[in-house]
């Protein structure tokens, strides 16, 4: 019997966007299990709780073979205790890299057994970031191209009541 491949794909996902998504349903067709790990414990001034984040997370997600989980702590603890064998990074830039790059070797230090795989978005995400989604929405401009429609409302809710 073979071991089920398990990828994890952490992010703070402030808020989930296409690109995102993107990456998340490409690895699916890669792994018989995708896990959506959604960080709470984050140095970042978030727009959502952690609980919104998943339940966003999952709005968008209706796969078999993908899961979104909300988590604390190290990443690599979280990978072992959900049975992980690889942790999935997006690049959309060049500046990207050099940052994952160097959590790539500190997580492969921390958890020999663990790969990181890079992945880019498909070119019409490549410059989608969540920060900038939160600017935009913030600043008055239409997130429709960037987000998933649950998400825009979310993100409309979210400001009109701030």
């Amino acid at each position: 019997m073979s071991k089920t491949r398990v990828a994890v794909y952490p992010g703070t996902f402030d808020p989930i966007t296409l690109g995102h998504e993107d990456i998340v349903r490409r690895a699916a067709n890669l792994f018989d299990q995708v896990i959506v790990a959604v960080a709470g414990s984050t140095s970042k001034q978030t727009l959502f709780s952690l609980q919104e984040r998943v339940a966003l997370a999952e709005s968008v997600f209706h796969g078999d073979n993908i899961r979104v989980v909300g988590f604390d702590g190290l990443l690599m603890q979280f990978v072992q205790a959900q049975g992980g064998q690889m942790v999935i990074r997006g690049l959309r830039a060049a500046s990207d890299f050099e940052y994952e790059f160097q959590l790539a070797g500190m997580n492969r230090k921390l958890y020999p057994k663990l790969e990181t795989l890079f992945m880019t978005p498909a070119e019409e995400f490549m410059f989608i970031s969540s920060s900038l989604v939160r600017e935009v929405a913030r600043l008055g401009g239409d997130v429709n191209q960037f987000v998933s429609p649950g998400v825009e409302s979310a993100i409309k809710q979210k400001l009109a009541t701030a």
